[in-house]
């Protein structure tokens, strides 16, 4: 199950998300991502991974397509968190 939170602010979109990004869930993202990229505009996006629990090969490349596109605030506070954000960026930073 993924639980998917986003906030609007005036500056700021906050994407909060909980639990596993997989197969099913994985493909929901990327669903709420589409729906939600046009409204970015000049805003910055932050997505919150601390409440993730897993992720697999289909949900990190939407991950990674999402940073690509915005290069998104990643927040993460947990060790394999921080290891997930790492390995979203730095596959970014490979592409260059």
């Amino acid at each position: 199950m993924l639980r998917i939170t986003i906030q609007n602010g005036e500056k700021e979109i906050g994407m909060t998300l909980e639990g596993r990004v997989a197969g099913p869930w994985a493909a929901e993202l990327d669903r709420v991502w589409l729906e939600a990229a046009p409204q970015i505009g000049n805003k910055t996006l932050s997505i919150n991974l601390q409440n993730v629990t897993y992720v697999d090969a289909p949900g990190k490349e939407i991950l990674r397509n999402i940073y690509a596109a915005t290069h998104a605030r990643l927040v993460a506070h947990s060790p394999w968190a921080q290891y997930l954000v790492e390995e979203i960026t730095q596959s970014q930073a490979n592409a260059c």
